[in-house]
């Protein structure tokens, strides 16, 4: 494969990655997920400002970013180097609160697009013929947004390589520390400036010890160095550098030194760091093994946030995994409470058993089916085509007492599945200030519209049932609501097996119920209706508690998404490609 084609194939993998991590939303309150968000932030910012655009653009100039503590003195090493005033300090016009990016005029157009930095607009600075002394230079404007970057050609910066003064790392603006690492998290190269006095400081050493983590090639310029502490502090600061994984890095030391009336520094100050800045810049080949080492070392700690992402991401399916699995053990708990209730003969008390008792009658009912079933038949069925009042009357019981059952339970299920989510701190998140501990608004009329709906497909079960010839004018003597009224006092008896009846229930009106149906269809017929009733039953149940509780599982529908799985493969993909190179 060309190299043209590595590049390609790189391009993609790096722009299947931006894609993922974008839609990448850890949504869920859980320990790390903050650290993995920055994360997220950090690697696309820096696969838009450096890793795609130097894989896209692997000729272009080395940017080297200037960067360091407040008061380090950067933009007067900076100036230093080109040898008069360029920073804001001396006399860039526009005067702005932007960075200053230095560069030779034969490569202004490598910077004048958004090919690096593309969050940042370009201004195009000039230098005035008469700089302002530093003494008249006034305050540094309040950086509270950053949005631009000032390119300034200068043909004092050799062709090849790019100055870019950074703001503070330290600064008491967090939008200036902010910019400070977007910059330095873009370079090929750092030119990291400390003091004699701050070298050891813990912020800039964190910057360090990233460029460590990343193999950049660092320059580390130590300012203001008093001649007779010069040997002791750069033996020291080399020495911890060299203990960081820093031991490549070129020190130079800076003599401390009165400035001049234009805040400039002697040439002969910056004059070795200048003269290793114009070697590089003189040496494609040397700029471009920085360039390709910088790179890799970028793409293999992107490798690493890809992979903590990734683990992240698990940590919130796995979290939204349980959370979902309480709400469902609420629901499906209530649902099997609900259907206990209705099989173990828990219905048939109350205003069930008395409107039962009201529609078969007294002792005389039970006589009658003992002594001639078809002699009741009789008796019943003029009974029932006068009178079909009292069936209705049953279903109505029944459907008041289905419909309190299936209430009591769904509130149940959503104290529960409430109480579960706010004991987890995700949970809580997503509850927020909502109360979900009862019942939507409109259950109960939901409830009794299915439970009337239930009794109508078990009015239809017996009327497909009844088709045939023989038990057509059995069960049109019994009537459709009687027999409607003594399967729905069946299904609600049955406590083993299809047809185990609790026969001490409302002394024995079940077993009446069941007689009666078997009468008319005979016994394996009961058996099969009764079961199908009790499937449709369930059924119904489950779909209302199911609609409950999509109160929470809602909750948890997040927009977008990648699987951990498919993170975790680009992080193993990035660290073939850091390691090919």
């Amino acid at each position: 494969m060309s190299s043209d084609e590595n590049t390609g194939v790189a391009v993609e993998l790096l722009e299947a990655v931006h894609r993922d991590l974008a839609a990448t939303a850890l949504t869920l309150a859980l320990p790390g997920s903050d650290d993995a968000r920055l994360d997220i932030r950090s690697a696309l910012a820096q696969l838009d400002d450096y890793i795609l655009p130097r894989y896209r653009s692997l000729d272009a100039p080395l940017l080297a970013v200037v960067g360091g503590s407040t008061g380090a003195g950067k933009s007067t090493l900076v100036n230093g180097f080109v040898g008069h005033a360029v920073t804001r300090a001396g006399a860039i016009r526009p005067t702005t609160r932007q960075p200053i990016l230095l560069h030779h005029p034969g490569d202004g157009r490598w910077f004048e697009d958004q090919r690096v930095l593309p969050s940042l607009a370009r201004i195009r600075g000039t230098v005035t013929a008469d700089p302002v002394p530093a003494s008249q230079a006034g305050p540094t404007p309040d950086a509270a947004a950053i949005t631009s970057l000032v390119l300034v050609a200068e043909t004092a910066v050799p062709q090849g390589i790019a100055l870019l003064d950074a703001p503070d790392v330290d600064s008491i603006s967090a939008d200036n520390r902010k910019l400070a690492g977007q910059l330095l998290a873009a370079a090929d190269l750092w030119v990291f400036v400390t003091t004699a006095n701050r070298y050891a400081d813990a912020v800039p050493w964190r910057l360090l010890l990233d460029a460590a983590s990343r193999d950049i090639m660092v320059a580390v310029v130590l300012d203001r160095v008093p001649p007779a502490a010069e040997a002791e502090v750069s033996a020291d600061l080399q020495s911890m550098l060299n203990r960081e994984g820093l031991g490549a890095a070129r020190l130079f030391v800076v003599p401390e030194a009165p400035l001049d009336g234009m805040g400039m520094l002697p040439p002969a100050a910056v004059e070795p760091l200048r003269t290793w800045l114009q070697e590089l810049a003189a040496d494609a080949a040397s700029r471009a093994d920085i360039a390709r080492r910088t790179l890799n070392g970028t793409v293999k700690a992107l490798g690493g946030r890809v992979e903590a992402v990734a683990v992240a991401a698990g940590a919130q399916e796995r979290a939204a995994d349980v959370l979902a699995g309480d709400a469902r053990d609420a629901y499906r708990d209530a649902v099997a409470r609900i259907l206990a209730a209705t099989r173990d003969g828990a219905l048939l008390r109350g205003e069930v058993l008395a409107r039962w008792q009201d529609f078969v009658g007294t002792g005389e009912f039970f006589r009658a089916m003992e002594q001639n079933i078809g002699r009741f038949r009789d008796r019943l069925g003029a009974f029932f085509r006068g009178e079909p009042a009292p069936a209705v009357r049953v279903e109505t019981a029944i459907e008041t007492g289905l419909q309190a059952v299936i209430l009591d339970e769904a509130a149940n299920a959503a104290e529960d599945a409430d109480a579960r989510w706010r004991s987890d701190p995700a949970g809580r998140q997503l509850l927020g200030g909502d109360d979900l501990s009862g019942t939507s608004d409109g259950f109960a009329d939901k409830a009794a519209a299915e439970i009337r709906a239930w009794q109508g497909s078990l009015m239809e079960l017996i009327r497909t049932e009844g088709q045939g010839k023989r038990t057509q004018a059995r069960w049109l003597s019994f009537g459709i609501n009687g027999l409607g009224a003594a399967l729905m006092i069946v299904v609600f008896s049955m406590t083993a097996g299809l047809t185990g009846l609790e026969v001490g229930v409302a002394g024995g009106t079940a077993i009446a119920g069941q007689r009666l149906l078997e009468a008319v269809f005979g016994e394996d017929a009961v058996r099969r209706l009764a079961q199908k009733a009790r499937e449709d039953l369930h059924a119904r149940c489950q779909s209302l508690l199911q609609d409950e509780q999509e109160r929470f599982l809602s909750r948890l529908e997040f927009p977008g998404g990648v699987a951990p799985e498919v993170l975790s493969g680009h992080a193993d993909a990035l660290r073939r490609l850091a390691a090919s190179a």
